[in-house]
């Protein structure tokens, strides 16, 4: 059964309005993907110039680095109300049709998770964005007839983690696309000092830097872990977030210095110590962990990934020569045998 965790990057129920406080509100506050910030910067100012709606922007990669708030902030910039919901949500096409003809010209919809749309949907959202035109069928059998409604003129925001389950026809209709990367760690340490600032939390540098380490390069991970050491300095220090109280409260989380927790060392552990290091089959380590396969796949394998602890080859999963350094064990081979050949490691992640 999987484990509730400190720093996995989906967000809580509870968390989505504890967020909102937080997220900045305009482009010069929005910290981190500079070149994604930057482009939009102009494209928004055209849009503003000419008078028209931002083309159709779609945001993919890791959860929790950004989208929705970056979608937010581009309504903000345009002056215009935003629209905001999910894929799974619209389950008909009559769903959309609600939610498109309650829009007003130049208005901002957001759609996350965008790759988990209905087909029927994604049909009726392909004329919606080309030509600003819902098609729609009245009636059944023989006497059944489609008719055309106008809409008005929109943008289109759509986020995912999956952007290569998005359909080609829907992903070429979009005229932005920007790729979310990880924060390095100044980056996430700006961001949890103005968390900090907001949220009225006293810190020290030394602290901001080893939160920042263990967010796994995710600033809501960054920001989770903001809210849980000022729980610990308020219970266990002076109020004020040190380096001191820091390190204690990331130990009792049993979260290390790269953000790894218990399971995700658990894993490089059972890769080692079972398997001599790999290459061994995913379903064989969801059996030996006890943890199934696709939330390893999706919760803990990326990041160890990304990190460089673990390669995902043809044959298995291997675990890295870095990844033994960090368990604290000698790697039993060269360095040349710690990377397995090009063609057979990292798969498409996301």
């Amino acid at each position: 059964m999987s484990e509730e965790r400190i720093t996995q990057s989906s967000a809580a129920p509870m968390e989505e309005k504890q967020e909102t406080t937080l997220r900045p509100q305009h482009l010069e506050d929005f910290i981190g993907q500079k070149t994604a910030k930057e482009n939009l910067r102009i494209f928004i100012e055209a849009a503003k110039l000419r008078g028209e709606p931002l083309d159709h922007v779609l945001f993919y990669g890791p959860p929790g680095l950004g989208k929705t708030t970056l979608a937010g902030i581009i309504a903000n910039e345009l002056g215009v109300d935003i629209k905001i919901t999910s894929g799974p949500a619209i389950e008909r096409a009559g769903d959309l049709a609600a939610i498109l003809t309650n829009l007003n010209e130049n208005d901002v919809l957001f759609i996350d998770e965008i790759h988990r749309l209905n087909r029927s949907v994604e049909e009726v959202l392909y004329s919606a964005m080309e030509d600003f035109a819902l098609d729609i069928i009245i009636g059944k059998g023989p006497s059944a007839r489609s008719i055309r409604l106008d809409i008005a003129k929109f943008t289109l925001i759509g986020a995912t983690t999956r952007a290569g389950s998005l359909s080609a026809p829907l992903r070429d209709r979009f005229g932005v696309i920007s790729k979310f990367e990880l924060y390095d760690t100044e980056e996430l340490a700006e961001i949890i000092r103005r968390s900090a600032s907001l949220l009225n939390i006293e810190t020290d540098t030394d602290s901001l830097c080893e939160m920042a380490k263990c967010s796994r390069g995710t600033p809501r991970v960054a920001n989770r872990l903001l809210k849980r050491m000022r729980d610990f300095s308020q219970v266990r220090g002076s109020g004020v977030i040190d380096a001191e109280i820091t390190r204690k409260g990331l130990a009792a989380l049993g979260v290390d210095e790269l953000g790894l927790e218990r399971l995700d060392r658990e894993i490089l552990t059972t890769i080692i110590e079972r398997f001599n290091g790999g290459p061994v089959g995913i379903d064989t380590i969801a059996a030996s962990i006890g943890e199934e396969r696709v939330t390893i796949e999706d919760a803990y394998e990326p990041y160890l990934i990304q990190s460089g602890l673990l390669y995902r080859t043809q044959k298995g999963r291997m675990v890295s020569q870095l990844g033994y350094r960090h368990m604290g064990l000698d790697f039993p081979g060269t360095e040349d045998e710690a990377e397995p050949e090009e063609e057979a490691v990292q798969e498409k992640l996301f």
